[in-house]
């Protein structure tokens, strides 16, 4: 069995479905880490094995981000016009922002009776953990993430690398969101043990 038909983990998955439905209603899922660690595949695996009701409304930084520039930004966004409105019952969404164009797009309101998953960097703050009921943080060697990273997006992300790091870093300095988080990730498919999750009990693994 090669390591990418490892990921996700079997035991991953599972512990995060039990959180889900120990969380009960329709809970809040953010999920951070660096580029290329694994968040988009991670969130369409437990979109798809949701365990309790509607599927979660699935939504993408990548959607939000105003440029390559705008990490702090959609970061803000998310709570500002999703998250925070959500949950006080009011009108809440997102903004998908055109890159083609370079300008702000159409309206995407989300339904506040059904679970949220949100995935990408900058998903995971000070701010935003306060809205979420599960907070998962994935990472993945350096090296590792940077050779998806780069293959994924076909050349557009490769003059960008180091200056969306740089903001990357940055923000997690300053909000420490590896800290904030209940479930930590290790995805790094090229290492020699299969990928880990590390349960919300400090030092477990299941």
């Amino acid at each position: 069995m090669s390591s990418r038909e490892l990921w996700p983990p079997i035991a991953g998955i599972r512990a995060l479905k039990r959180a889900v439905e120990e969380s009960g209603g329709t809970p809040v899922v953010l999920i951070d880490g660096p580029s290329g660690a694994g968040k988009s595949t991670l969130a369409d695996r437990l979109v798809d094995e949701w365990p309790t009701g509607a599927r979660p409304q699935l939504v993408r930084l990548d959607d939000i981000y105003p440029g390559w520039d705008g990490l702090d930004a959609a970061s803000e966004l998310l709570v500002d016009e999703l998250l925070e409105p959500r949950s006080r019952g009011a009108s809440a969404g997102w903004r998908r922002f055109d890159w083609a164009a370079d300008r702000p797009a159409e309206w995407h309101e989300i339904d506040p009776a059904r679970s949220l998953l949100v995935e990408g960097c900058g998903a995971l703050s000070i701010r935003s953990s306060a809205f979420a009921d599960i907070r998962i943080w994935i990472t993945a060697d350096d090296a590792v993430r940077k050779v998806r990273a780069l293959a994924r997006d076909g050349g557009s992300f490769d003059a960008h690398w180091d200056s969306w790091q740089a903001q990357w870093e940055r923000f997690v300095a300053r909000e420490r969101p590896e800290e904030l988080a209940g479930f930590h990730i290790d995805a790094d498919l090229d290492a020699a043990e299969k990928p880990r999750l590390l349960g919300p009990n400090p030092g477990e693994w299941v």
